[in-house]
C-alpha cells in the first residue's frame, strides 16, 4: 500500500512521518485490498488545545473511505483517524461477505 503524507503549512519531522506510516500501514492487516492512502496534517487556528488535524483518505476497490480527527497532538489525531477507518473497513468487509 502506498502512503502519501502531506503536511499543510509546516514541515513534518521524520519521527512523525515514521509514526504515521506505521499506524496507517497497519490498516492493511484489516483489509488487504487497500490500493493507496493519503494523509493530510494541518493546524487549526483555534485557541483551544485541540488544534492538530489529521485527515486520512483510503482508496479501496469501488469506494473511498475518509476520516478526520482533531486532537492535542498529531499522533493522537492520527490514532483516532486510523481507529475510525478500521471500523469503516470492518463494516465494508462485512458487507462484502453478505
Amino acid at each position: 500500500m502506498k502512503i502519501a503524507i502531506n503536511s499543510i503549512g509546516f514541515d513534518a519531522d521524520k519521527k512523525l512521518i515514521e509514526f504515521i506510516n506505521k499506524k496507517v500501514g497497519k490498516l492493511a492487516t484489516f483489509y488487504e485490498k487497500i490500493i493507496d492512502s493519503e494523509v493530510f496534517l494541518s493546524l487549526d487556528n483555534n485557541t483551544t488545545g485541540k488544534n492538530k488535524i489529521s485527515k486520512i483518505k483510503i482508496d479501496i476497490p469501488g469506494e473511498t473511505l475518509f476520516a478526520e480527527k482533531e486532537a492535542v497532538s498529531f499522533e493522537e489525531a492520527t490514532d483516532l483517524s486510523v481507529e475510525a477507518l478500521r471500523r469503516q473497513l470492518k463494516k465494508h468487509k462485512e458487507k462484502e461477505r453478505e
